[in-house]
């Protein structure tokens, strides 16, 4: 009998032990959903974390756009949420109703990108108002050839590609374009993932697509992008024209944010310390622009202070240079 009892006893701690364990392997793990603009950056510092402790810590990173992210980080699923624009005030309400707090983090800055297929030479320029054309909510079934847009383009079929509703490029474009965040034309091909819009594009004549810059580098060779005017010229996207403000109105800041509450956990602090200290070589070997060094030294003080909330009005916002975001942080 008392082997029996000691038997069972050290069953029961064995068991107890490996629930310990499992406990202790199943809190080694960073969730993060969102963006697919901000996918690439995150997923390089995933990767160089998970290096660096050796793969003790998992890092998890999705792509469900920015606004299916910000649903999930809002019912508390993940850790931090990618985003491609800041935070608007429905997702802050959904948040608050059940005490989601977080940290509003600035990662980097993109150039939202115009894409046609690379025999394209008639639309190399192209301008806000005609971009409007093709993409406002009235153009749906009426506006299907490029003669439509401006009399100078062929008559040829016109194919749109671009992201789904749930995206925060979709409302960066939309809002930049046809004046209103979401209001756009539903006839195009959509999709959260931004490589299905690169093999549309690139295998139609007439087609155009718009998502971040880091893809459109990626696949150059398959695509052409367009210049856009800014009011005095036509610029074409590169890091250059991001940084000195020129490259309007479809640079935009990028961000992570992260739940105040799995801030508590050490390798959640520990992944967004590794992100600050590494994210500008990061941002800049998957073809982004990096912030000034003094934005992730200020970001990093927030997370040590904790700061909570965002720096935006809860609204996407058009034409946020890099001097204007660095002035809101430093303020903040």
């Amino acid at each position: 009998m008392q082997i029996k009892c000691r038997t069972a006893g050290m069953a029961a701690a064995a068991v107890a032990v490996g629930l310990a364990s499992s406990s202790a392997l199943a809190q080694a793990l960073v969730k993060i959903d969102g963006s697919s603009t901000v996918y690439p950056i995150t997923e390089a510092v995933a990767e160089e974390f998970q290096k660096s402790k050796k793969n003790a810590i998992k890092v998890t990173v999705g792509i469900s756009g920015t606004g299916g992210g910000f649903k999930k980080f809002c019912r508390g699923e993940t850790d931090i949420s990618d985003a491609s624009r800041p935070i608007v005030r429905k997702e802050m309400e959904a948040c608050a109703a059940v005490g989601i707090k977080y940290v509003e983090l600035p990662v980097a800055f993109d150039a939202l990108t115009v894409v046609l297929h690379p025999s394209n030479t008639f639309a190399a320029n192209l301008k806000p108002e005609q971009l409007k054309v093709m993409w406002e909510p009235a153009a749906q079934g009426k506006i299907t050839n490029w003669k439509q847009v401006d009399a100078s383009f062929p008559d040829m079929p016109l194919k749109l590609y671009g992201p789904g509703a749930d995206s925060g490029t979709f409302e960066n474009f939309t809002e930049a374009i046809t004046g209103k965040a979401k209001a756009s034309r539903g006839d195009y091909t959509a999709s959260e993932d931004d490589n299905v819009l690169v093999q549309g594009v690139s295998r139609d004549k007439g087609g155009i697509g718009y998502f971040g810059f880091a893809y459109y580098i990626e696949n150059a060779s398959k695509l052409k992008a367009a210049a856009i005017w800014n009011g005095k010229r036509f610029v074409a996207p590169s890091a250059k024209v991001v940084e000195d403000g020129s490259y309007q109105p479809l640079a935009r800041p990028i961000f992570i944010y992260i739940n105040a509450k799995s801030l508590g956990r050490p390798e959640v602090r520990e992944f967004v310390y590794f992100y600050m200290k590494h994210g500008a070589a990061l941002t800049k070997e998957v073809k982004y622009v990096p912030l000034p060094a003094r934005i992730y030294e200020i970001n990093s003080e927030h997370v040590n202070k904790m700061k909570l909330g965002t720096v935006f009005r809860g609204a996407p916002e058009v034409g946020v240079r890099i001097d204007e975001l660095v002035k809101r942080e430093t303020m903040g």
